[in-house]
C-alpha cells in the first residue's frame, strides 16, 4: 500500500491510527446495483448515462481494486461479482470490515438527523472499533426552527436557543452555504429588521431548502456566535461536491473577506473538500491564523492522481495547519479508500521530499502524526 522504501518509523507513523475529522454515515441496509452506482457516483447523486456504470470512475476503479481483497475476492474484481459478494455478506459485516478496515481511531460524523437508513456517529464508532462524536449541520436545525416557528420572532429567539443546545452535545458545527447559494455572499452581519422580513418569508414555506441570502448570513454569523462562545471549530463545505450551482462560487478564496473579519473572534474556519481550489485554501490557511484545511474526498476520487493533489497541498499549508477527512458517504468504501488514499498519498509525497533531502525522516514522522490525528485532537479537543 505504502512505498516500499521509506523509513520504518515514517511507515509506521503512516500507519498510525486516524482521526477522520469529517465524515458522514453509511447505508445499513442492503444495497441493489443501482442504488450503490448512486452512492459511488459522486456528491451530485446521478445516474450515469444510458449504456455506462459509475464504476468507470476513479473511484469505481479504486473500489475494485482496493476494497475487493477487503471482501475476499481477488483485486480487480468485475462490478457484478463484486456486487454479489457485497450481498453475499449482508451490509452488517461489509460495513464493519471496511470501517474497522480504514484504521481510524475516532470518527466525526456529519449524522443526519432522523435518517434511520445511515448509520448513526456510534454506530458508526461500534462498526469501526473506534471512538465517534457528533457534527451538528446548522441548515439542519435551521429547518427544524422553521418548521416549528409560528412567527418571525419566534424564529430568531428559537434559532440561537437550538443551536447553542445541539452544539451542547458536539465537537464541531458545520454548514453548507457553499451548495445553498455559493461562498461569494456578503460576509457582514444582516440587520435584524431584514432578517425578520426574510423571516416571514421563510415560514410561509419552512421545508423548502434554505436559499434566501439574508437568513444564510443570520444563520452563520448565530453559528459563529456559538462556535466562539463553546470553543468549537466551524466546517465549510467548498470545492468538490460544495456547490451546487456554479462550481466556481465554491472556491474557498470567496470567503476571504468572511474569514478576515472572523480573525479577532478567533473561531477556527475548516475548509473541507477544497479541490480543485486546494492551492486557493493552502493559501488561506497560511496567512490567517484560524483557517484549517483538508482534500477530504478528493483524494479517492482522484484516486492514482491523489499523491499531485497532497503535494500541491503541502507546497504552502503549513503543516499544523492540514487535517485527515474520509469524506464518507452512503457506503463504507468511501471510508476506507479516503484512509488508504489519504496514506498513499502523504507515503509518496514523503518519500519524494526524503529523497531530495528537504525533510528528515524525523520531519516526515512528526508531520505525518500531525496531519494524520494530532492537529484534529488539538482543534477538535478530543
Amino acid at each position: 500500500m505504502l512505498p516500499v522504501d521509506l523509513p520504518g518509523t515514517v511507515r509506521e507513523a503512516l500507519l498510525a491510527p486516524l482521526v477522520d475529522h469529517h465524515c458522514h454515515g453509511v447505508r445499513r441496509d442492503d444495497l441493489s446495483r443501482a442504488e450503490f452506482e448512486l452512492l459511488i457516483g459522486g456528491e451530485d447523486g446521478s445516474p450515469s448515462p444510458p449504456g455506462t456504470t459509475h464504476f468507470d470512475t476513479p473511484f469505481g476503479a479504486a473500489v475494485r481494486r482496493w476494497c475487493a481483497p477487503m471482501l475476499d475476492l481477488e483485486p480487480h474484481a468485475p462490478p457484478a461479482v463484486y456486487l454479489a459478494r457485497r450481498a453475499e455478506l449482508g451490509a452488517a459485516e461489509v460495513n464493519r470490515r471496511l470501517l474497522a478496515g480504514a484504521g481510524v481511531v475516532a470518527f466525526l460524523v456529519d449524522a443526519a438527523a432522523g435518517d434511520i437508513e445511515l448509520l448513526s456517529a456510534a454506530e458508526m464508532g461500534r462498526h469501526g472499533g473506534a471512538a465517534a462524536d457528533e457534527l451538528v449541520r446548522i441548515e439542519e436545525i435551521e429547518r427544524d426552527v422553521a418548521e416549528l416557528s409560528e412567527a418571525a420572532i419566534d424564529y430568531l429567539d428559537s434559532l440561537g436557543e437550538e443551536l447553542s443546545a445541539r452544539a451542547a452535545r458536539a465537537v464541531g458545527l458545520k454548514t453548507v452555504v457553499g451548495s445553498l447559494f455559493g461562498l461569494d455572499f456578503d460576509p457582514s452581519r444582516p440587520a435584524t429588521g431584514s432578517v425578520l422580513a426574510a423571516a416571514n418569508r421563510r415560514l410561509a414555506d419552512p421545508k423548502e431548502p434554505l436559499t434566501d441570502p439574508v437568513l444564510l448570513r443570520h444563520l452563520l454569523w448565530s453559528a459563529i456566535d456559538v462556535a466562539r462562545e463553546r470553543g468549537l471549530p466551524v466546517q465549510f463545505h467548498t470545492g468538490l461536491g460544495g456547490s451546487a450551482l456554479d462550481p466556481h462560487r465554491a472556491d474557498p478564496a470567496r470567503l476571504g473577506a468572511f474569514v478576515r473579519g472572523l480573525q479577532p473572534l478567533g473561531v477556527p474556519v475548516i475548509l473541507l473538500h477544497c479541490y480543485p481550489y486546494h492551492r486557493q485554501a493552502a493559501f488561506l490557511a497560511s496567512v490567517h491564523p484560524h483557517v484549517y484545511v483538508d482534500v477530504g474526498l478528493a483524494l479517492p476520487h482522484t484516486a492514482a492522481g491523489s499523491a499531485r493533489v497532497m503535494d500541491e497541498l503541502l507546497e504552502l499549508a503549513p503543516f499544523h495547519k492540514q487535517l485527515f477527512s474520509s469524506g464518507c458517504h452512503g457506503v463504507a468504501e468511501s471510508a476506507y479508500l479516503g484512509a488508504l488514499y489519504y496514506r498513499r498519498a502523504l507515503g509518496t509525497v514523503l518519500r519524494g521530499r526524503l529523497g531530495a533531502g528537504e525533510w528528515s525522516s524525523t520531519d516526515a514522522v512528526r508531520i505525518a502524526h500531525m496531519i494524520g490525528s494530532g492537529n484534529a485532537r488539538r482543534i477538535y479537543r478530543l
